[in-house]
């Protein structure tokens, strides 16, 4: 079954008709219903205007998720909705509805909700508002206007959000001042194109998770140190430590230009020294050295510039331990406000009174049950040595049934002598018919019958 969060998943690109619902092709009767103009009025047929919306409402922003855009318009879904040459004659009331539900916002009225003095107006980053909108609004008719950039409010936020997760995983976080034309280059595989990036700088600015400043006409962008902290505004350190680390990338770029010059006076030498010019090659081995020598020196600034830097970094890791010990402490003197030792003691001894005042009861408990009889002990003992002398006494008279004295009798005594045990043997022998010789008898031997 379809769902807009199914149909978010879809992959981005190809044709828009093969991530729609089934019945987009299927089912010509429900298409024409969907695509036919809503009524003037929820309350004439509440059934078919729910059931149109409940259709388009997340197509749209589902659609726009997979996408990867935050502003639409309505000329755009009208286009990427096309159905064999029909266009969804409801979208313009689908959009009305998300704008009054607060899940859609205009775009200048989102920017008019924050401080975005630092955006260049002048380039024509973002449109003013439509003339034709701006006339409707005042005589009060309400439609959105083909052309009218809106933006998705949800979509906004979890793009500032993937935003600020890349600036934190990339090397640009190790200070949390940032040029913007970096941060830009950054996001560019998040954010298709300069007016999704700024209208994401803002939702961050909305959000307090970043603020954005103009020093001496370039523009710079602070984050928040942690992912639930509040940004600060900026202040001269920070603009200190940013003039110096972009001191240190001018430096190490010009020692990089300054290495390739003195690698091709090197190679220019090389080849007037092959080509028997003396003269050449020296002049070409001087101007190397000079190149080296100012290699050097840049490389004995780039050094200073970044021990500077270090140890700002070094004393901010510090001022965080420090911070954290000291509200680790307070947090310690907090927990322990009303803890003393007389307290402690006084409720070490609650406990072992509780604990004494169980085992009483315990015992109690075990002791006190007897069903209401009374037993003596001693005679139970004395019953019991009378039973266990009459298990081990001998029987003195033998049954009258000749059965068992059959069986008594025939039960091996342990204490009969070895002339008995011959006798009764002789007996065995005797009652087999002779064919068994007796053991008083060695010699007898049975003689074969002719």
């Amino acid at each position: 079954m379809w769902s807009p969060e199914r149909e978010a998943e879809a992959p981005a690109g190809g044709d828009p008709a093969g991530l729609l619902p089934p019945e987009w092709e299927e089912d010509e009767e429900r298409m024409s219903f969907l695509f036919s103009a809503f009524k003037r009025s929820r309350e004439v047929n509440s059934t078919d205007w729910d059931s149109k919306m409940g259709f388009w409402a997340p197509l749209v922003l589902s659609h726009s998720r997979r996408q990867g855009v935050v502003r639409l318009r309505l000329r755009d879904l009208q286009e990427a909705f096309q159905r064999k040459g029909s266009v969804p004659l409801g979208l313009a009331t689908v959009l009305q509805d998300l704008l009054r539900r607060g899940e859609l916002q205009r775009e200048s009225d989102f920017m008019a909700s924050v401080d975005s003095s630092w955006i260049s107006w002048g380039v024509g980053v973002f449109l003013l508002k439509p003339l034709k909108w701006t006339l409707s609004n005042m005589l009060g008719d309400h439609k959105v206007p083909a052309e009218e950039v809106l933006v998705a409010v949800e979509l906004l936020k979890e793009k500032a959000e993937e935003v600020y997760r890349l600036y934190q995983n990339s090397p640009l976080s190790s200070h949390p001042v940032v040029a913007l034309s970096e941060l830009s280059t950054l996001c560019a595989g998040s954010c298709p194109d300069e007016r999704t990036f700024y209208l994401v700088l803002l939702q961050l600015q909305k959000e307090k998770r970043v603020t954005v400043l103009e020093q001496n006409g370039e523009k710079i962008v602070k984050f928040a140190r942690g992912p639930h902290a509040k940004v600060s505004p900026v202040n001269d350190v920070d603009v200190g430590v940013y003039q110096l680390m972009q001191s240190e990338q001018l430096l190490s770029r010009k020692v990089e230009s300054l290495s390739q010059e003195a690698e091709r006076y090197k190679e220019e030498a090389r080849r007037a020294c092959r080509a028997g010019k003396k003269q050449l090659a020296l002049r070409s081995l001087k101007a190397k050295q000079r190149t080296e020598k100012r290699i050097e020196a840049l490389h004995a600034k780039l050094d200073t510039v970044q021990g500077i830097l270090d140890r700002i970094y070094a004393s901010q890791t510090d001022q965080m331990v420090f911070n954290a010990y000291q509200a680790g402490v307070g947090a310690l003197k907090l927990s322990m406000k009303d803890v003393t030792v007389e307290k402690a003691e006084s409720l070490v001894d609650q406990i072992q009174e509780l604990c004494d005042t169980q085992d009483e009861v315990s015992q109690t408990l075990a002791g006190g049950v007897t069903n209401g009889l009374d037993f003596d002990s001693e005679e139970l003992e004395k019953e019991l040595d009378i039973l266990l002398q009459d298990t081990t006494k001998e029987p003195s008279d033998l049954p009258d049934n000749p059965q068992e004295t059959f069986y008594i009798n025939s039960v091996p005594n342990t204490r009969i002598s070895d002339a008995e045990l011959e006798a009764e043997l002789e007996k065995l022998s005797l009652s087999e018919g002779g064919l068994v010789p007796s053991r008083k008898s060695p010699k007898r031997q049975l003689e074969p019958t002719l």
